[in-house]
Formats: structure tokens, sequence, C-alpha cells
């Protein structure tokens, strides 16, 4: 994975997401990956990447600014992700197919 850590920021509802999305983004240098998910029940996830500290900050500032409208179900920073990691990441790449013999 060319990016050092991902960030995770889960919320239940879309304006708290947003409102974490931009605080994440104005906080440090990081780059959201792919569009937001909705996961159900009214949650919804944002992923950034950069490199660690960048990331750990974001994700500080995001699930802080989230929490002031509405609930932060997780925020979550995983350093150094193993590079298939990036197969189940919004954005990522594809999977690699296997092809038979």
């Amino acid at each position: 994975m060319a990016k050092q850590a991902i960030g995770i920021l889960e919320t239940k509802g879309l304006t708290a997401l947003v409102q974490g999305t931009d605080a994440m983004l104005k906080a440090a240098n990081v780059e959201l990956t792919g569009p937001m998910k909705g996961v159900g029940s009214a949650m919804v996830s944002a992923v950034i990447t950069g490199d660690v500290a960048a990331v750990k900050a974001a994700i500080e500032s995001g699930a802080e600014t989230a929490g002031r409208f509405g609930e932060v179900v997780s925020a979550h920073v995983i350093a150094r992700p193993h590079e298939d990691t990036e197969t189940i990441v919004p954005g990522g790449k594809p999977a690699a197919k296997k092809t038979a013999k």
C-alpha cells in the first residue's frame, strides 16, 4: 500500500459524517479514499489515508467534530496496513483475480 496508514470514521447519521470528514480533511494532509459508504441502520463511514501522524490527527479531529453533530460509532487508525487490506477499503485496488490453470 502506498500510504502508511488508513483511518476509518463511522457515525450514525450522514450530517455527523460530513462534518467529521470536513474536519479530517482540514486538520491534516490526508486523502479521502472513495465515496462515503452506508453501512445500514443509519450508519455511514468514510476512509482516509496518509502518513500515520496525519491520519491520527485527522481521525481525532473528525471524531470530535462528528460527535458534536451526531453519534460516533467508531474512529480507528490502522498503521502500516498489509497491502491486501486495500482490497476491502472503499476506493482501494480490486482483488486480484485468480486464473485457472
